[in-house]
């Protein structure tokens, strides 16, 4: 009886009305293999699995997914891998795309384990079936298949190979020859170079030209992989004309494509192209009457220009990025601010303060949030190469709206490029200018504004110390938990448990204790478990020293003794917690 429970029990399972057992059922399929042992699982689980392919979508995908799972050591071990292709077959060929990628993902696994003679008897067979198919679903699911065994099979199978791969780039439906576009790249990995140019090349142009975008614009990363494994001088004399139209397709989707991938295609193309070809390619880019197009080109303007003399940049990339700042579509200028510094290390100082420093400060004024904030947040490129100070008058407005914008993600982000600009600005600059925004920030009415400006302050204190933390952030800090409002003093018992570890024993004696012992018998119970959790923080953090140990005695331990017989429970709770963590450092002493 024992013998046959576990089969019984998932064909039980995989008949039950509920989706979610059934699923349950497939995931547990790897233990019932190793119940029934190699013999078994290979005589009967894999003919059921075979049989049990007609049922939900999600059923079939966890399926496919499991039998890629490194399946075969539950049946016997490599030497039966491939008895794992049939249920993958028909997975292969399903409606649902979701599952037939998996299916194809699967065999591609299994195909790494099989040998030679099991790849020519079962595999290539397979790749027949499903690349002839009546129905286009498993020509598509084919294309996948091609390059994981090209260079484990005979010269003889190999030219059939490049012969059925051509005519999936040839088919009639164009969801597969998208298949074979997708797939192109990793197909011609493989071939020798004689037969990338006789066979590769074909394909790919076929599909280059084809009359449907969604295929061509998928042939742009194939020729990209393509112009890799050819010499500059074949790259000119065979992809030329391919290059030249990708980058100007009638269709804005290929051009945004090509634009995306633009400096990949420019480092596969070699020196001497970009200079004679691809500038002026690039250019018509960033000048595209597409918004979309501008914006992917004017993402790549630093890693192309790194192939680019300077005085080229000059001439022909600083006239197109002043263009851009000025460009009608907000994306765009918020993905040029986002890259703009990247020329400042190629430019050098001089042509940096001429050219970039009057496009930095016309976007500092940007009346869009996010193309201020991209300046902002790439400041730091820049900084090496001209003073920040240049930057400083413009900067100040800038951060200050920013800081006062009515989104509050927008004053979310400025808090978190603060510490950085603390670092470039210097401290003075910074206590004059930033000091009370950032002390601003600690009474906005959004809990995360709140939550990141003690981050912040816990930061500044990293950067400038401890000393100047003691004058300009902890006076202040506990000064608002005097504020009639309860938030404020919320806020401060907060900011105490972030910056606590970044001070001293003795700043926290003398500045921090007091008050916040004060605020353990704050009317809010909200504040007095804070209060408590804020004591825990301090004792483990200045509970190692004698010195340390004698002050959780005498200042936290009394606190918390008192807050355990507070009448609220979660009071009751935090300080019991607490002390549990203060009082084995208080025994120590």
């Amino acid at each position: 009886m024992e013998n046959i429970a576990p089969i019984a029990v998932l064909i039980d399972e995989l008949r039950s009305e509920d989706v979610q057992l059934r699923l349950n059922a497939i995931h547990s399929i790897p233990t019932i293999a190793l119940a029934l042992g190699p013999d078994r699982a290979r005589s009967e689980l894999i003919p059921f699995l075979q049989d049990s392919l007609d049922d939900e979508d999600e059923v079939l995908l966890a399926l496919a997914e499991e039998l890629g799972k490194s399946f075969e050591q539950y049946i016997g071990g490599k030497q039966f891998a491939h008895l794992l292709l049939g249920p993958l077959e028909s997975l292969s060929a399903v409606e649902e795309t979701l599952v037939r990628d998996m299916a194809a993902e699967s065999i591609a696994k299994i195909a790494g384990v099989l040998s030679t003679p099991q790849i020519e008897e079962f595999y290539i067979p397979l790749l027949k079936r499903l690349s002839q198919g009546e129905f286009f679903t498993s020509r598509t699911s084919s294309a996948a298949l091609y390059p994981p065994v090209y260079n484990k099979v005979s010269w003889l199978i190999q030219e059939d190979l490049r012969k059925g791969f051509a005519a999936l780039g040839a088919d009639d439906t164009p969801m597969v020859r998208r298949a074979a576009a997708k797939w192109l790249g990793s197909f011609v990995k493989n071939l020798s170079k004689e037969h990338l140019l006789s066979d590769g090349l074909p394909i790919y142009r076929r599909l280059q030209s084809d009359d449907q975008d969604s295929v061509r614009l998928l042939t742009v990363e194939d020729l990209i992989v393509i112009a890799k494994q050819l010499t500059p001088p074949e790259v000119k004399e065979q992809l030329l004309k391919q290059i030249r139209h990708s980058i100007a397709d009638k269709s804005w989707r290929v051009r945004y494509i090509a634009a995306t991938h633009f400096n990949e295609l420019a480092e596969a193309v070699g020196t001497e192209l970009v200079r004679e070809e691809l500038i002026g390619q690039y250019v018509q880019l960033l000048k595209d009457n597409e918004a979309e197009v501008r914006t992917a080109a004017a993402g790549q303007i630093p890693g192309f220009s790194k192939l680019l003399e300077k005085e080229v940049i000059l001439a022909r990339i600083v006239p197109c990025v002043r263009d851009l700042s000025h460009d009608a579509s907000q994306h765009v200028r918020a993905a040029l601010a986002n890259h703009i510094s990247g020329l400042g290390p190629l430019l050098g100082r001089e042509p940096t303060i001429e050219h970039l420093l009057p496009l930095f400060l016309h976007l500092l004024k940007d009346e869009f949030p996010d193309v201020r904030l991209n300046v902002i947040s790439k400041l730091e490129t820049v900084n090496g190469v001209i003073d920040i100070e240049l930057l400083s008058e413009s900067l100040l407005p800038a951060i200050i709206e920013l800081a006062e914008d009515k989104s509050w993600r927008v004053r979310q982000a400025i808090i978190e490029y603060i510490p950085l600009l603390a670092t470039q600005l210097g401290k003075p600059f910074f206590d004059e200018q930033l000091g009370n925004l950032c002390m601003s920030w600690l009474g906005d009415t959004v809990f995360s504004i709140r939550e990141s400006a003690t981050v912040n302050l816990k930061k500044l204190t990293d950067v400038f110390g401890v000393d100047w933390a003691k004058v300009q952030i902890v006076p202040k800090v506990m000064g608002m938990g005097q504020h009639p409002n309860y938030l404020y003093r919320m806020t401060t018992v907060q900011a105490i448990t972030t910056i606590a570890p970044s001070l001293n024993l003795a700043i926290v004696q003398a500045e921090i204790i007091g008050p916040l012992l004060q605020l353990a018998a704050d009317p809010i119970p909200n504040i007095r478990f804070n209060v408590a959790k804020s004591l825990e923080i301090l004792a483990a953090t200045y509970g190692n020293t004698d010195e340390g140990r004698e002050f959780v005695r005498q200042s936290i331990v009394p606190a918390l003794e008192q807050q355990k017989t507070d009448p609220d429970a979660d009071v009751r709770y935090f300080a019991a917690r607490a002390l549990q963590k203060a009082l084995p450092v208080d025994m120590l002493g």
